[in-house]
């Protein structure tokens, strides 16, 4: 690990759609945000399977063709979504890791998302698509193997947090350190730090959306007084709250902020030989397409730009797109319009040039 200790007997899981080609060269990895898993879309149409977290994005016909490309995505190490994380238990002790797992940079979850590529026998990937902290995580994957792709879609990220996105994220951690349940991570299903759990998720949502989508989804007309005093009055509050309720369960709370740190520790300019250098000068990309959206603050519009300029600098036949989406961050999941065109266009032109 990148900033010491081991994890021995450590398991990625993964999903893959579409077929590996004879030359091998059709592979697309896919690395996720904080908290989604491999899962990025159902594998067949039927009940039997489930909507993904990119569902209407990747696909037979949809913007990432199945049909035409080999689309890999593992849930991120440290993560319980699968994959080993604190919650997993140790092969040594039986127990759960919690605070004795390693800690974990974004160039961990790069590393290891990378051997399940090579473990399947793919020396360069055709595309490395990242949205949020996976398009950190993209960056953090291209720095430490600057040769791992031919092309890179790089969405709503940034070469670091910024101090705003930082303070967000420390708020969230906060919320569940300090949840009378969780008990320095000795936490049980029965004794959850729910509550905890709960805030972190609505300061996340919070952040995740644009000021001027949720006055467009909860006028004030709809409010109403409230059956207990200071209890839900406005529309907004009983969303927050039911969201966060469906998401208490769904995610470890130490897997969590090992994550959400991980994010924060992030920094390109850590690949700097001197300080007058492009952190990204040995990346060696064919193409990149970068996306944002205009009203996304927790990872704005000007970070998207210097990844861009970066990208330029050393060469590559770089895209910037900024959607003027309304859904901030979130727009990437929510505003298929926008992105699924953009990233299906971008996609088809790498195939039009990989075929002549």
């Amino acid at each position: 690990m990148r900033h010491g200790g081991e994890l021995n007997e450590a398991i990625l899981a993964y999903e893959t759609w579409g077929e590996l080609n004879d030359n091998k060269d059709n592979a697309i990895l896919i690395l996720t945000g904080l908290s989604a898993d491999s899962h990025v879309a159902s594998h067949h149409q039927d009940k039997h399977d489930t909507a993904g977290w990119w569902e209407n994005m990747l696909g037979p016909g949809l913007p990432i063709d199945s049909t035409k490309w080999f689309i890999i995505c593992a849930s991120s190490l440290g993560s319980c979504k699968g994959s080993t994380g604190p919650c997993s238990p140790n092969p040594e002790t039986k127990e759960s890791y919690k605070f004795t797992f390693p800690d974990l940079t974004l160039e961990d979850i790069a590393n290891s998302s990378y051997e399940v590529v090579q473990s399947l026998g793919i020396d360069k990937l055709a595309c490395l698509i990242g949205p949020s902290m996976g398009g950190m995580t993209s960056l953090a994957l291209l720095l430490q193997h600057p040769n791992a792709a031919h092309h890179m879609i790089n969405i709503a990220a940034g070469c670091h947090s910024e101090p705003f996105s930082t303070a967000i994220r420390s708020l969230q951690r906060e919320a569940i350190l300090t949840d009378v349940n969780f008990n320095n991570g000795n936490y049980s299903s029965d004794q959850w730090p729910r509550q905890g759990m709960k805030n972190a998720r609505k300061i996340g949502m919070l952040s995740y959306r644009s000021a001027a989508e949720w006055k467009e989804k909860f006028p004030r007309s709809l409010r109403q007084r409230p059956h207990k005093p200071f209890g839900h009055e406005f529309p907004v509050e009983s969303y927050l709250e039911h969201h966060a309720e469906k998401f208490v369960h769904q995610f470890d709370p130490i897997s969590y902020i090992y994550l959400s740190r991980a994010m924060d520790w992030f920094d390109a300019d850590d690949y700097k030989q001197n300080e007058s250098d492009n952190p990204m000068q040995h990346i060696n990309l064919d193409s990149a397409l970068v996306m944002g959206a205009s009203t996304d603050f927790l990872f704005l519009p000007s970070q998207q730009e210097t990844i861009a300029k970066l990208l330029t600098e050393t060469g590559c036949k770089t895209q910037l797109e900024i959607t003027d989406s309304i859904q901030g961050h979130d727009a990437f999941l929510v505003d298929q319009e926008n992105y699924g065109r953009i990233i299906g266009k971008y996609l088809k032109q790498i195939l039009s040039a990989k075929q002549s």
